[in-house]
């Protein structure tokens, strides 16, 4: 097993092999276009962006380079934030807060036609819902809500209930899980750093772009194993009682998913939780991604 070291003292080759960048995505190119270019930049095999953004989308888009794409799948469930302007067809009626309102909670959407899933009629749930400005024909509306849902339709389905019509305008995505828009940086942050490393030795720039892939796990609970049994999950063994030296797993339930990091803060893997740590045998977390 390679042992990657405590997240804040790697070297930045091995940053750069288990990381994440919080990107600022610009106008104009498919997520899946940015993260080729960081995986280019970056010279790692391989990079996975966190949630499918339109090419005129802009905004967080965290992006997992090397081996981190493996734990690719904690975005899978993670609430986005979103700004748009909500363009309306008639002047803003004066009940357009009450209107947004009774739109938090379980909604009902069935995606556009230009979608990348099937066209069936799903539940999403919208966290909150709010205008930012309104002005005449034009409202800022700010969105959070489940992964998967569809802010056009949303803003579709808001000229209706108001009685207006309505379509999207500008979108930008100002949250993913626990990334924000507070700490984003841009490809050409990335490009600088990587810059710098290489023709003079300076990694300052890069280790502010570039962070530990663990920060893409934090809001999961987890476990802290011994050295020796990070070792036999590099391996493929589950995780074992004995194996455990401390538990912070909050109210997690049976099948919830967990990491697992040795004493100094490193990743070993993701998996379900399936027993009690507390107990003398059996299996506390069945596999799910090796990240060593």
């Amino acid at each position: 097993m390679r042992e990657r070291g405590p997240p804040d003292d790697r070297d930045p080759e091995t940053l750069l092999e288990f990381g994440v960048v919080n990107l600022d995505k610009p106008p104009g190119p498919s997520a899946h276009q940015v993260a080729a270019w960081v995986r280019d930049a970056a010279d790692v095999a391989r990079a996975a962006h966190a949630g499918t953004l339109d090419p005129k989308v802009t905004g967080c888009l965290p992006i997992l380079t090397g081996t981190a794409t493996r734990a690719a799948q904690v975005f899978d469930e993670s609430r986005k934030g979103y700004v748009s302007e909500l363009e309306l067809h008639a002047p803003a009626p004066n009940d357009l807060a009450e209107t947004l309102a009774e739109f938090e909670g379980p909604l009902y959407q069935k995606p556009p036609r230009k979608s990348a899933v099937a066209r069936r009629l799903r539940v999403r749930e919208i966290f909150s819902l709010e205008a930012l400005e309104v002005e005449d024909r034009r409202a800022l509306i700010d969105v959070e809500c489940e992964s998967g849902t569809y802010v056009r339709k949303l803003c579709h389905d808001l000229g209706l209930a108001l009685g207006t019509g309505a379509n999207m305008g500008d979108l930008r995505r100002t949250k993913t899980g626990t990334f924000d828009d507070a700490s984003l940086v841009t490809l050409h942050d990335l490009v600088d750093g990587l810059a710098f490393w290489r023709e003079d030795g300076d990694a300052d720039l890069l280790r502010e772009v570039v962070q530990p892939a663990e920060r893409a796990l934090e809001h999961l609970p987890g476990l802290t194993v011994a050295p020796s049994a990070a070792r036999e999950i590099a391996e493929g063994a589950p995780v074992y009682p004995p194996g455990i030296l401390e538990t912070d797993l909050g109210a997690a339930d049976e099948g919830d998913l967990v990491a697992s990091y040795t004493p100094d803060g490193a990743a070993v893997c993701l998996g379900h939780l399936v027993g009690d740590p507390a107990a003398d045998s059996g299996v506390v977390v069945e596999l799910e991604r090796v990240l060593v």
